[in-house]
């Protein structure tokens, strides 16, 4: 391995490679993953399997996300060690769907060792960099504690591991926030990109998920209509992610404090990026449940899952607000409230009627949001182009 000074990459030379965007893919593969294994069990315990995986996932793609702000991946040695994490990532997202049953261990093996590789490679990239290898040492407890407990629950009875899970994804979900974040290293740029990239590309595997699922069906009217629907709702997340926010996000983080980066890219994209992905991933399980039969109402969960996810994409986006700006984003508080309360009605309507409310939601607030603050809008795009 080269030393820490050679592995270091300064903040304005950083730039997302195509090296790391290969890494990203195993890791969606792994988000498309947990949806098959919440279809396979469209039930609020499935829901909450997925979540918790999808949680642990997205926690262990984060953790080398903050890493490669300190360590070159294109380096030759280093690049093998995170193809062998490639390798441990693609067969614990094999295992997504019986994560659970019979591929427990599987996963808790896998998943084990990408942490590890991570912790080990971190304190490789620490050396001679004081305040780094500190917080790496103090990062290592809540990574190896939630590793272990997620391995010793695929040896318990089945009603046990979602407690365990939730113990243990608490544990490392807390374990950076007890301490100061501003020891870590960070290229802002890189960072916001990187997410913004991930983000992008799970949308991009909704409308597979969707296309897959509709590619099954007789190619009617209703079929293609419900499509349409699908995709406005995610054209709408992506509009409100891209189109403004994520310009105004990137700027803030760049400009902030140094001492004060550390924790808001922590808050604002470790954090807070997870639930906007959930959101994606639990619409696409709601449309990919009502597709198979347009003309019925939905179970409650899969309905749940159907409005809930737009609900939990803004209310992220509400939190990425207050957080960032310090102030509550109206328009966005009244659509994620609108699309909750369409869980009320979603049993005396037909899934295409649910699905087309949904859309009704986001398209009321993407236009809302354009035509009333357009003239910000304008200013803001046109200094970031």
């Amino acid at each position: 391995m080269d030393t820490a000074a050679e592995h270091h990459v300064e903040e304005h030379e950083r730039t997302v490679t195509p090296f790391e965007l290969f890494f990203d893919l195993i890791f969606v593969f792994g988000f498309t993953q947990v949806t098959t294994l919440m279809a396979g069990e469209p039930t609020a315990r499935g829901v909450l399997r997925g979540m918790l995986v999808l949680a642990a996932i997205w926690w262990a793609w984060g953790a080398y996300v903050w890493l490669a702000t300190t360590i070159d991946p294109e380096q030759d040695a280093t690049r093998l060690v995170w193809f062998g994490v490639m390798g441990a990532m693609l067969v614990a997202a094999l295992a997504v769907p019986n994560a659970f049953g019979r591929y427990a261990s599987v996963f808790a093996v896998c998943y084990l060792i990408v942490r590890t590789l991570h912790l080990a490679l971190y304190a490789l990239a620490a050396r001679g960099m004081p305040a780094l290898l500190r917080n790496v040492l103090l990062l290592a407890p809540s990574t190896m504690a939630s590793g272990l407990l997620i391995l010793g629950a695929s040896f318990l009875e089945t009603g046990l591991r979602e407690v365990i899970w939730i113990i243990a994804i608490g544990i490392d979900y807390l374990g950076p926030a007890l301490y100061d974040a501003s020891g870590w290293e960070l290229s802002p740029r890189h960072f916001v990109e990187r997410h913004g990239l991930i983000f992008l590309i799970a949308l991009g595997e909704s409308i597979v998920a969707l296309g897959l699922a509709a590619s099954h069906l007789q190619l009617d009217a209703r079929t293609i209509i419900a499509t349409m629907l699908g995709l406005t709702v995610v054209v709408a997340m992506w509009w409100t992610y891209f189109d403004v926010v994520a310009i105004v996000a990137g700027r803030r983080l760049e400009q902030a404090p140094e001492k004060d980066q550390g924790a808001m890219a922590r808050d604002s994209y470790s954090y807070l990026h997870m639930p906007m992905v959930a959101g994606v991933i639990l619409f696409a399980l709601g449309v990919k449940t009502a597709l198979p039969d347009l003309t019925t109402s939905l179970d409650l969960t899969p309905a749940a899952a159907l409005c809930g996810g737009l609900t939990v994409y803004l209310v992220a986006h509400i939190l990425f607000r207050i957080r960032n700006v310090h102030s509550i984003n109206r328009p966005r508080t009244v659509a994620a409230a609108a699309s909750a309360a369409l869980v009320a009605v979603s049993q005396q309507v037909s899934g295409l009627v649910l699905l087309a409310l949904v859309a009704a939601v986001a398209v009321t607030l993407v236009t809302y949001e354009t035509v009333v603050y357009r003239e910000a809008r304008t200013r803001v795009r046109a200094s970031h182009h």
